[in-house]
């Protein structure tokens, strides 16, 4: 397996849309992702999300599936990342991974954790993964 970091920015679009009728009383959010990479991934990515801010300022958790296609230090194809985040008063905790066996193309086999950093409104991140040898 050969170990890598990728890192660089993104853009995210947030697009608020309805609930299920039986959890539009729950306090939760839910929004469509829509994210353009740039840096050592460059790739577009798609997903959902479901979100909770709490009455305490700072407070909140989230759970999102997204689609990224694109190139991964060159190497073309498509993955899935599954977040869960949550941030208590202000520190936050995230686990960011690659759904096993999602990768497609050259990013067959890929294992990976994101980590997204926000500085002054930029969005960063920073990507460690592995890949087979032979891919």
């Amino acid at each position: 397996m050969m170990s890598m970091q990728a890192t660089g920015t993104f853009e995210v679009k947030l697009m608020p849309e309805s609930l299920s009728g039986i959890a539009e009383k729950t306090g939760l959010g839910r929004m469509l992702l829509d994210k353009k990479f740039q840096g050592d991934l460059e790739a577009s990515s798609q997903g959902e999300m479901l979100a909770f801010r709490s009455s305490v300022p700072s407070s909140a958790g989230y759970v999102a599936m997204e689609t990224v296609s694109g190139t991964l230090h060159g190497r073309s194809g498509s993955f899935v990342l599954q977040h869960s985040s949550t941030m208590t008063r202000g520190v936050s905790e995230q686990s960011i991974t690659v759904v096993p066996d999602s990768g497609t193309e050259d990013l067959a086999g890929l294992v990976g954790r994101l980590v997204i950093i926000i500085v002054e409104s930029q969005h960063r991140y920073q990507f460690d993964y592995t890949l087979p040898e032979n891919a």
